[in-house]
């Protein structure tokens, strides 16, 4: 049998089993706009939308469950969840997750400052002495996570960051740019806070599932099919609804090496 052929009913086993059992597969997300939220009790963004899209193409019924991002990373650990969405790739969790080839989106992670107490910066070391304001449960840049020139303050929510960056509880904080810009609409703070035009770094966002029996082969056919709808015109469609890409920008220089200022760091870090 062709390996092709073998692949398509390798999958169609799989979706036949979920049906079987009467279970749908269990994705546990963190609200994380544009690209996953809930509006009127109904699931929206980007990622999500083009997830649920993907599954339904390949026969997957989907149970979605809206958590905190340490309680969705604590459901995987525990095998109460299937799969997270939104996820970053890290070689820690190769031993007990999977993920496709196609990425769901890419992210950009900046800070964003208070209007009143701007503090610009090239480098880490320009942050010396400051309270950077970051989420629990996600793993950034591997200089900033490990740095001690400043405090890493995280906070119970993304809405619970800006309001402390807003009071002066925290000097700065650090998001994701589209999440960033999502939420001065969404909290009406677009004239206190501004966005730094620096990049902390860039990552992809996947869609991993557990290493179970059978998940390999619904990755790569999750995969493949992620691919062709990204290449159709209703995706194009779907990407233009939730805004374009990023403006051009800065990134960050590391300290090592700041005398190179157009060398564009491109690390390893995972949510």
């Amino acid at each position: 049998m062709p390996v092709i052929a073998q692949l398509l009913t390798a999958a169609l086993l799989v979706c036949l089993s979920f049906a079987a059992r009467a279970e749908k597969l269990r994705i546990v997300t963190e609200p994380w706009a544009p690209y996953v939220y809930e509006e009127n009790g109904q699931p929206r963004g980007l990622d999500y939308e083009t997830t649920a899209i993907v599954f339904q193409r390949l026969g997957i019924e989907v149970q979605w469950q809206f958590l905190p991002w340490k309680r969705c990373l604590a459901m995987l650990d525990q095998g109460l969840a299937d799969g997270a969405l939104d996820i970053f790739h890290s070689n820690e969790r190769d031993a007990t997750l999977l993920y496709p080839s196609e990425p769901l989106s890419q992210v950009e992670f900046v800070m964003f400052y208070a209007n009143a107490r701007p503090h610009p910066f090239n480098t880490l070391e320009d942050l010396r002495g400051l309270t950077i304001g970051t989420s629990p449960g996600y793993l950034y840049s591997q200089d900033f996570r490990e740095s001690t020139l400043f405090t890493r303050e995280p906070a119970p929510t993304h809405e619970a960051n800006f309001g402390k960056l807003a009071r002066g509880r925290i000097d700065l904080l650090i998001t994701d740019r589209r999440v960033g810009q999502t939420l001065l609409d969404s909290l009406n703070l677009r004239d206190q806070i501004s966005e730094s035009p620096t990049v902390i770094s860039r990552e992809s966002q996947f869609l991993a599932v557990r290493r179970n029996a059978g998940m390999d082969l619904l990755v790569q056919r999750f995969g493949a099919e992620l691919k062709r709808f990204k290449r159709e015109p209703a995706y194009a469609q779907l990407s233009a609804r939730y805004g374009a890409a990023p403006a051009k920008d800065q990134t960050l220089v590391p300290a090592q090496a700041r005398e190179e200022k157009t060398v564009e760091q491109q690390e390893s870090s995972a949510q």
